[in-house]
């Protein structure tokens, strides 16, 4: 029998993938880790195959272990006699707390077979809701920023746990980024905010993420060539440089680039 681990999304309960959903519903009982992940869970099986597990607030790294053994002891028969599933927001291998589950199980109930139902992550859904393209070519760096913190660097950045926005803005403006912010997008659990003003989010809130861009980081692309080849009424009327379109589309698909 299969524990699977179950990413679930960014929270609205229609962005759980179908196999994710799949394994929700054939699953004997659904552990979940928090209030937000069991609110989604709900939405697709009933309350009463919920299984809910204790995790205390705390940085204590002897009582989180403790924490997360006590849990490991209760999923891993579930696991064994049946099917079961483990929730958690986002992805289960993208800054997700299964990463622990994963690794007592493996110290302690290494006869437990594991399966992760992947999930559309926090940085997939944060680049859709403020409506940013990561384009061929580029290159996007992950890091956290709890507590103000200002991670510099990467010319492009996704941040999580951005907890104190006014400080985290403070210190990337400085180092040349432009910065956007979005709170718990696709999430119907608080108010959705997206804003360039750190100001707007500067209460404490872990479901705050930011965009950092330096102004000149961006990848030129093929189909670029049409809008620089529009008229003064942003019609396209030949096609753009056919040259540049070639040599473009060459680089993408991997051919030789020749160069004049």
């Amino acid at each position: 029998m299969t524990l699977y681990g179950v990413g679930l999304g960014p929270g609205q309960p229609d962005l759980v993938t179908v196999r994710g959903k799949r394994a929700l519903e054939s699953a004997d009982v659904v552990y979940s880790p928090g209030r937000l992940s069991r609110s989604v869970a709900t939405e697709h099986v009933p309350e009463s195959r919920i299984g809910d597990l204790d995790f205390p607030m705390t940085r204590d790294e002897e009582k989180l272990r403790t924490a997360w053994k006590e849990a490991a002891a209760e999923i891993a028969p579930a696991a064994r006699d049946g099917d079961a599933a483990f929730v958690t927001l986002g992805d289960p291998n993208v800054y997700s707390t299964f990463g622990h589950l994963r690794r007592t199980l493996a110290a302690f109930h290494p006869a437990v077979d594991l399966e992760v139902v992947p999930g559309v992550s926090a940085v997939t859904a944060f680049a859709t809701a403020l409506g940013v393209e990561i384009t061929a070519g580029s290159s996007l760096a992950l890091r956290e920023a709890d507590g103000g913190a200002s991670p510099t660097g990467p010319d492009r950045m996704v941040l999580f746990k951005v907890t104190d926005a006014p400080a985290t803005h403070e210190g990337l403006v400085e180092a040349g980024y432009d910065v956007v912010y979005g709170r718990r997008l696709f999430m119907e659990q608080g108010e959705t905010v997206v804003t360039e003003d750190p100001s707007e989010v500067d209460e404490r809130d872990y479901y705050t993420l930011a965009y950092a861009e330096r102004p000149d980081a961006r990848v030129e692309q093929a189909t670029d060539a049409f809008l620089e080849a529009a008229d003064e009424s942003g019609v396209v009327t030949d096609g753009g440089d056919l040259a540049k379109l070639e040599r473009s589309e060459a680089a993408l698909c991997g051919d030789e680039v020749q160069h004049d």
